[in-house]
């Protein structure tokens, strides 16, 4: 098939440091290009692809300090995926909403994976004004705020099973905290948990611009109180098998709908069990007891710190490639393209052939 992947701009394909979405977006284009797909990528132009690149905007809009506004530069991405909108059996979407009112005219042919949080008040209007465009979830439990749209499927993220290789025994006597320091994801509350098991934390994560006085009023002051908390910053892909890996476990103590939690199946491919919150993604992603612990407040949290030994490494990461490689979620989504009504490939074929096919009936 003929796919395009529109990622956003923030970061490159993949991350060079933190970034959710345009990872997942790396990992599956390298996995379709490797199945064979003729697949191009709409992405940042410090992007690193097997695909044919198609550069947006100079580098990962935040890492340039001369971006102040992203808006300009994803119109832009949004307007050179239209004009060539004919040139792909299939365009899949990850910006969310921006392109919505641009592609009536083929979105019978698009998928629009939604990686955010869906239970802002403003986006049920928006999302049920545009009944036409295939959406995609990456939870059950995302979608579960959404008016009847048109979901097409739920996939879970994927990675390389070489990604992150299984560390059986870790080498490190310390927790782990992995991604964004801000209210919703709680460092605050892994470090009072690791301080109440009596175990060292460390917390690799990057501070946002918006979150600053949270990290300046809060987690700052927190850590300088604490003995046993090691501040480490943004770490990229390089690190992170050395960091999850000889961690005893993940802290994942989140207090918001997360919509997937990419980091937890990061630490699951290492081997290092989870302790999350029953919140969001996370029974969906996390088998208490077997893949870590879900639990309801630090109390049980700290349990969990001390039932770790039960939890079988080995079978963590072989859970995980049973159900969070890349090429289940290429597989997945591949089955979503095929069944979307406008991806029919030969008439795809004649519309870019010849005519504007603008007459062209598809009989399923």
């Amino acid at each position: 098939m003929k796919i395009a992947q529109v990622a956003p701009l923030a970061e490159r394909c993949p991350p060079r440091l933190y970034g959710g979405t345009e990872r997942i977006v790396s990992y599956l284009t390298e996995e379709l290009v490797r199945q064979g797909h003729d697949v191009t990528l709409f992405a940042s132009g410090d992007s690193r692809t097997a695909a044919k690149l198609v550069r947006c905007s100079d580098m990962a809009l935040r890492l340039n300090p001369a971006v102040k506004d992203h808006m300009p530069y994803h119109i832009v991405l949004v307007d050179e995926v239209c004009r060539r909108a004919d040139d792909f059996d299939v365009i899949h979407f990850h910006v969310d909403l921006l392109h919505c009112p641009l592609i009536r005219a083929f979105a019978d042919r698009t998928l629009t994976t939604l990686h955010g949080r869906l239970d802002l008040p403003d986006l049920k209007p928006f999302y049920a004004a545009f009944p036409d465009i295939p959406l995609v979830s990456i939870s059950d439990s995302q979608r579960r705020p959404m008016p009847a749209v048109n979901w097409a499927a739920t996939v879970p993220h994927g990675l390389p099973r070489g990604l992150l290789p299984f560390s059986p025994r870790p080498r490190g006597d310390y927790l782990a905290f992995l991604g964004r320091i801000s209210p919703e994801k709680r460092p605050d509350r892994a470090i009072d948990i690791a301080a109440r098991a009596g175990v060292p934390l460390k917390i690799a994560a990057k501070v946002d611009k918006a979150d600053r006085a949270y990290w300046d009023m809060v987690i700052a002051p927190l850590i300088a109180r604490h003995d046993n908390v090691e501040f480490i910053g943004e770490i990229g892909d390089a690190e992170k098998t050395s960091f999850l890996g000889n961690a005893r476990a993940l802290l994942f103590p989140i207090d918001w709908p997360e919509p997937f939690g990419l980091v937890m199946i990061e630490a699951m491919a290492c081997g290092t069990p989870v302790i999350a919150w029953n919140c969001g993604s996370v029974p969906e992603v996390i088998d208490d007891g077997v893949t870590g612990f879900i639990v309801e407040d630090e109390a049980e949290a700290v349990n969990a710190v001390r039932r770790l030994a039960m939890i079988d490494r080995s079978r963590v990461r072989a859970i995980f490639e049973q159900r969070f490689s890349v090429e289940r979620m290429a597989a997945d989504y591949v089955s979503v393209y095929r069944r979307l009504a406008g991806v029919r490939r030969d008439a795809a074929r004649l519309r870019r052939a010849g005519g504007d096919g603008r007459q062209l009936q598809v009989v399923a």
